[in-house]
């Protein structure tokens, strides 16, 4: 994106976003506020297999790779649900817990039964990386809420479930504004703006 101030061209500085999710890039474009940036999804054809045993090292490997094949900067994230009650599980899983969402939601309420210990939380991480692919920020988002005992609509995944008393609904149910206030990856962008800024020369 080009933009012209009185005769002088602007060039804005390029963010690669590692996902190619058009959803998943617009929701963390809005997070990220009003900086004047260039985002663009991550090439068409980038799979990047999740191998790492954290948020952070999977995040890390989306985000170097798109950096490096664009060469630009580059944002990726990586987010899990996790349950008090299921140690933490299925965590870093979250996207491999089942083949589908009706198959994931099934098997985490049968994990749960009848116990009222419901307590869980969606957990993202998000890394900023330079051109080279160097780490140059990490951050963290967590959203509290608790488990339902049935999905709040059809359809849904683990955030139709997610009951989140400060917002009076479930995670699948927040508006964008509390996607970027209240939801983990929200929070985690929030975080990352400010670096964002620096490393751009926008402040």
């Amino acid at each position: 994106m080009v933009t012209s101030i009185t005769g002088l061209i602007l060039t804005m500085p390029l963010l690669t976003i590692a996902s190619g999710n058009p959803r998943k890039v617009a929701e963390i474009e809005a997070m990220l506020g009003p900086l004047p940036l260039n985002i663009q999804k991550q090439p068409s054809g980038l799979d990047v297999e999740e191998t790492g045993s954290t948020y952070l090292e999977n995040a890390l490997l989306k985000a170097q790779a798109a950096a490096r094949i664009t060469k630009s900067w580059a944002i990726a994230d990586d987010s899990g649900l996790e349950v008090d009650a299921l140690n933490g599980k299925p965590g870093i899983y979250s996207a491999r817990f089942a083949k589908s969402n009706e198959d994931k939601l099934s098997k985490i309420l049968d994990a749960l039964g009848d116990t009222p210990y419901r307590s869980a939380r969606f957990h993202s991480v998000m890394v900023l990386c330079n051109p080279k692919g160097d780490l140059i920020k990490d951050a963290e988002g967590i959203c509290w809420g608790e488990l339902l005992r049935t999905p709040a609509y059809k359809g849904g995944e683990f955030e139709s479930l997610l009951w989140v008393k400060e917002a009076q609904c479930t995670y699948g149910e927040f508006t964008q504004e509390q996607l970027s206030k209240l939801g983990s990856r929200g929070k985690a962008a929030r975080a990352i703006a400010p670096f964002l800024r620096e490393s751009f020369g926008l402040n």
